[in-house]
């Protein structure tokens, strides 16, 4: 059972920048997709990236693109979202999720974060 552990929310400006953490419980096997969705108020939880433990392949939500960096610590286990450029509308629930595979959109995903918010002000 893999637990997540996510830090690094808060209140940005917009323009800021601000940096998450997803801490697991365990050594990340090879094959596993790690990343983050977020859930805004009233609005469905949506993909923002992940990386493939593997190779390091990361995969993003067009939203995302050319703003937003996954990067891993091996020696850490540890994931990290990068945000850049943070707009009002980043303002969310960001969830650290994994799966076993290659699951590169995160459907689904059997673990979770408990989730860190993020709000970005105009």
């Amino acid at each position: 059972q893999v637990q997540l552990v996510e830090s690094g929310g808060g209140l940005v400006q917009a323009g800021g920048s601000l940096r998450l953490s997803c801490a697991a419980s365990e050594r990340t096997h090879s094959g596993y997709t790690v990343g983050w969705l977020r859930q805004a108020p009233g609005k469905e939880r949506e993909f923002v990236g992940s990386i493939w433990w593997r190779d390091g392949y990361t995969y993003y939500a067009e939203s995302a693109k050319g703003r937003f960096t996954i990067s891993r610590d091996d020696a850490k286990n540890t994931v990290y979202l990068q945000m850049n450029s943070l707009k009002p509308e980043d303002t969310a629930v960001y969830y650290c999720a994994a799966d076993t595979w290659r699951n590169q959109r995160l459907v689904n995903p059997p673990y979770w974060g408990q989730g860190t918010q993020v709000t970005v002000s105009s």
